[in-house]
């Protein structure tokens, strides 16, 4: 039996979190995505319907998760149509998988929200899943089915390596970031540099110390998102004030939330850049914001997930052990 019937064709769906991603998606893989029917009823109960046969399909669902919540019920809503309608596999791509940051029990009486969230996506009927840099690598256990975990790395690293910046530090902006700069680092030839911080609570925090040589350097912060822009704006005034020549920044997913855009346009950054895993609407861009499409990317490993090939090979930055 041909393998090209066996899997089915592909179908492109998406949700209306980022439809141009998706767009660009297909794009890349010659397919425009199919149409769904996704409205509100007056009580705000979300309503889904795949306009076009899915049976027998292979379907690649497109949907960001970040706020607000109705993200994350699209999703599930789109997944559960297309196993209702007979699909012959069901793949959510996930550019952003929120919720990662409640991946333990920190403190008492606490929901580990990205446990529940993966839940969730299993139980509405998804076969796999396809996203770009979890806050933590162990959300990918929290899934009962396969999940193929990309890294925006290549696609900033790339950039990078195209301004061809002399002198060239990458610092870590946290204990946390700290294995991620140091694959920055190794690959775009450069020194390494960790800030060293203090979170009296969330969504804030103080540097209290910088661990590395920084002085005359061309500093590129990197880290995998960017929130309330608290830390990192922070890091910039630390950098500067201990003698860095320029401050650069990078993050694969752009939240931008409460005065981080503010925050950003003020500190004295040459550029913030980030990529299009959450779409950024018009009022959060400014001046010195670089936005790069990750589409190629996530188009690759959709046409390497439908032909049944490895993902592996799309991993160009692998984390440092």
């Amino acid at each position: 039996m041909d393998d090209t019937f066996r899997r089915g064709p592909l179908q492109l769906l998406c949700g209306r979190s980022n439809p141009n991603l998706t767009a660009e998606i297909g794009e890349h893989i010659g397919k425009s995505p199919d149409g769904a029917t996704i409205k509100l009823f007056a009580d705000g109960e979300i309503f889904v319907r795949i306009d076009r046969n899915a049976r027998g399909r292979d379907i690649f669902i497109v949907q960001s998760t970040n706020a607000p919540a109705e993200n994350i019920m699209e999703l599930l809503l789109l997944i559960d149509a297309a196993r209702r309608a007979s699909a012959a596999r069901v793949t959510a791509v996930i550019p952003y998988f929120g919720y990662g940051r409640q991946d333990r029990k920190d403190q008492p009486r606490v929901a580990i929200g990205a446990k529940l969230v993966a839940n969730l996506i299993v139980a509405a009927g998804a076969d796999r899943v396809i996203s770009i840099d979890f806050h933590q690598h162990q959300i990918q256990g929290f899934f009962d089915i396969p999940v193929d975990h990309l890294y925006a790395a290549p696609v900033i690293t790339k950039y990078f390596r195209d301004l061809e910046l002399e002198d060239l530090v990458v610092v870590a902006p946290d204990v946390g970031s700290a294995k991620m700069a140091r694959g920055y680092g190794k690959r775009l030839g450069a020194t390494f540099a960790i800030i060293d911080k203090r979170r009296p609570k969330a969504n804030q925090s103080e540097v209290l110390n910088v661990v590395g040589d920084v002085e005359g350097m061309t500093c590129l912060l990197v880290d995998d998102m960017v929130d309330t822009a608290g830390t990192l704006s922070n890091a910039v005034y630390a950098l500067k004030e201990r003698g860095a020549k320029a401050v650069y920044a990078a993050a694969t997913h752009a939240l931008f939330s409460g005065e981080a855009v503010d925050r950003l346009r003020e500190a004295p950054l040459e550029e913030m850049v980030v990529t299009n895993t959450i779409a950024i609407p018009e009022d959060k861009q400014f001046e010195n914001l670089r936005i790069l499409s990750v589409a190629g990317l996530l188009a690759s490993a959709i046409d390497h997930v439908h032909s049944n090939e490895s993902v592996s090979q799309l991993f160009e930055m692998l984390p440092d052990n």
